[in-house]
């Protein structure tokens, strides 16, 4: 069984940088398509970022588009969440998610839907003052 270890979160003033981690453990997620989604306060968990399994298609919210950025290292066993000039309406839990179920053969797809996604990390705070 795959699972998802986040790490990166913390405190930053808006306008600052933040990268965040997913790692897994029992398996690598160069298997898996994986994505972050977030969620606020009082807020439905929304979808920030994904990554096709061969990490070849990538696809952001429009609230983060060229601001935020994920990414796979070259052995593709960590995924990555680069979060540049942030604002105080990203604060929220971050959580890392991995489809290994219904494999993607191709690896090009990516998925937007939280229901897609079958293992999920504990989440990271991110909190960015004003």
């Amino acid at each position: 069984q795959v699972q998802l270890v986040e790490s990166g979160g913390g405190l930053v003033q808006a306008g600052g940088s933040l990268r965040l981690s997913c790692a897994a453990s029992g398996r690598s997620l160069s298997n898996y398509a994986t994505a972050w989604f977030r969620q606020a306060p009082e807020k439905e968990r929304e979808f920030v970022a994904a990554i096709s399994r061969s990490g070849e298609s990538t696809h952001a919210a429009d609230s983060v588009r060229g601001r935020f950025t994920i990414s796979r290292d070259t052995a593709k066993t960590t995924v990555y969440l680069q979060m540049n000039s942030l604002k105080p309406e990203d604060t929220a839990v971050y959580y890392c998610a991995a489809r290994t179920r219904n494999i993607d053969y191709s690896g090009t797809r990516y998925y937007t839907d939280s229901s897609q996604y079958d293992v999920w990390g504990q989440g990271t705070q991110v909190t960015v003052s004003s």
